[in-house]
């Protein structure tokens, strides 16, 4: 396909000035409705090497307010990115709300650069090509917009450009053996690239291939496109308003009974197939006396201080999270999982309502920021689940956004687990009894005052509605990869050595497999 591409295609230079002001007027107007419609742009530069990535870079910024946009460079990751799922460097820049990032090279290194210079392997590339369109489609499904550009010349050209940064001082190192190992292996580096466009073009961010060997001509289809692209974009976003407040339709499905179900679920967002779910068969009388409790958690925690080191060592990531019912015991639980660590390979993230910033990005980009680095620990007290539960029961989101947070999360944990972390989700239960106990408990002592408040007690009203979500949630996010794990914690003993003996066996299993490999 890219062989085929006439790249001498060119444009008078006066055509070019008249088209290019008009455009930059365009281009400024629709930054200012963006801003204002909040709607955040992604703009990749993609393509080969001397293609003038940098050059157009600038002359499309020229049109821009410069406060409203971030330019990155992404080269190879730095040792700090390097301990992290690949796409942590991404998530983390991706813009807030109304504000536009380009990028100077992206996430497609991985299958593009990488690949040819033999650090990607062929075995990884279906994964990578899994992730990269999950995370490009999980941003436009937020309404972010994404325009993907690759820049394409000749062998020929780009050998000529490259001789003549060399021939320079100033540009000579701009020049690396790898760039020339591309050109003389042009074709098949060529390949590499049309097989990435393939995987990855797709409706919500397709691919948009521009002839760079003349840059006025580059120039014009680059801010042609971008221009036209975003005014799409505005219009769309005028006609439907909020995409995300549409009801989604019920599932399409020939069993009547699964029809009605879907059509309840659709008009109440509850599916009634979840009424006597997971939670409904958790036995809440299990229990631990008093010395075996304190044996117990004394031999885990000396355990864990063990198995620390031992990650440590290994470059092993953990992530745990910790859901459940207020009151339920999760504080108590973190302490005593936390009391032998090293604290400088550890950290406990507690989750709010996001703040105003947080509330400017999707729901997942405030928790790709805590993501662990080889070797350490992430424990979140409440985490992303919250978008299918109090988001969803309370209305903070619409139905189509925590319809589609199932798979979204499935995703995120999948690629955190293929990046080789250990991810385990702790849902701490407790019977409505034992919470309303545990409530009194804390108003009546004045130490304990402060965790309880009056939105504990309104919640307490919607228990039903809680219970069916946490219930459809379970079924739905627990993988074999990332499973969630049911803790009776009626009794607080007995919670906190299952949470410590199931993260002592999962770190157990984990480092041994790590060993075996290395073997």
């Amino acid at each position: 396909m890219l062989e085929k591409i006439d790249l001498y295609r060119s444009v008078e230079k006066a055509v070019y000035r008249q088209e290019h002001e008009e455009y930059q007027e365009r281009l400024g107007a629709v930054q200012r409705r963006l801003k204002e419609a909040g709607i955040p742009v992604i703009i990749l530069f993609e393509g080969l090497g001397a293609a003038g990535k940098g050059v157009q870079i600038n002359r499309l910024i020229q049109a821009l307010d410069p406060r409203g946009f971030d330019v990155y460079a992404s080269s190879r990751p730095t040792e700090e990115e390097a301990m992290r799922p690949f796409l942590w460097r991404f998530w983390t820049r991706t813009p807030e709300k109304g504000r536009i990032a380009v990028f100077d090279r992206s996430w497609y290194r991985r299958v593009q650069i990488d690949r040819f210079d033999g650090i990607t392997k062929k075995s990884e590339l279906p994964e990578a090509y899994r992730d990269i369109c999950s995370f490009e489609k999980q941003l436009t499904d937020d309404g972010a917009v994404i325009i993907k550009l690759f820049l394409l010349i000749s062998q020929k050209e780009q050998k000529h450009r490259f001789k003549r940064l060399e021939d320079s001082e100033e540009t000579s190192w701009r020049v690396t053996e790898g760039d020339w190992r591309r050109n003389r292996e042009y074709d098949a580096y060529l390949k590499i690239n049309e097989e990435m466009i393939e995987k990855t073009d797709t409706g919500y961010a397709p691919w948009n291939i521009i002839e760079a060997t003349d840059k006025n001509y580059a120039t014009l289809k680059i801010i042609r496109c971008v221009t036209e692209t975003l005014e799409q974009a505005l219009e769309a976003h005028g006609a439907h308003g909020d995409k995300n407040c549409v009801k989604a339709a019920p599932g399409d499905t020939s069993d009547t009974a699964e029809k009605e179900a879907d059509e309840e679920k659709a008009e109440t967002g509850f599916d009634q197939r979840y009424q006597n779910g997971v939670l409904s068969g958790v036995d809440l009388t299990k229990t631990l006396d008093r010395d075996t409790y304190k044996q117990k958690i004394d031999q885990l925690q000396k355990r864990l201080e063990i198995l620390h080191s031992e990650i440590y060592r290994l470059r092993i990531p953990v992530v745990l999270g910790f859901e459940g019912w207020d009151a339920a015991g999760k504080g108590g639980a973190i302490r005593r999982l936390t009391s032998h660590l090293d604290p400088r390979g550890y950290q406990v993230c507690p989750t709010a309502a996001p703040n105003d910033i947080e509330k400017r990005h999707h729901y997942l980009w405030r928790f790709w920021n805590h993501m662990p680095k080889e070797g350490h620990i992430a424990v979140f007290d409440r985490t992303w689940y919250g978008r299918v539960m109090v988001e969803r029961i309370e209305g903070f989101c619409t139905q189509e956004e925590w319809r589609r947070a199932y798979q979204e999360i499935n995703e995120m944990e999948a690629h955190l687990v293929s990046s080789g972390a250990v991810v385990l989700k702790f849902w701490l239960h407790i019977d409505k009894d034992e919470q309303e106990r545990r409530f009194r408990e804390r108003m009546e002592n004045p130490d304990k005052q402060w965790k309880i408040t009056d939105e504990d007690w309104r919640n307490r009203e919607k228990w039903d509605q809680y219970e069916l979500a946490v219930n459809e949630m379970l079924v739905r996010t627990s993988t074999t990869y990332a499973p969630w794990i049911v803790v009776e914690g009626n009794s607080k003993y007995y919670a906190r050595v299952k949470v410590l003996e199931t993260v002592v066996e999962a770190l157990e299993r984990k480092i041994r497999e790590v060993k075996e490999k290395k073997q």
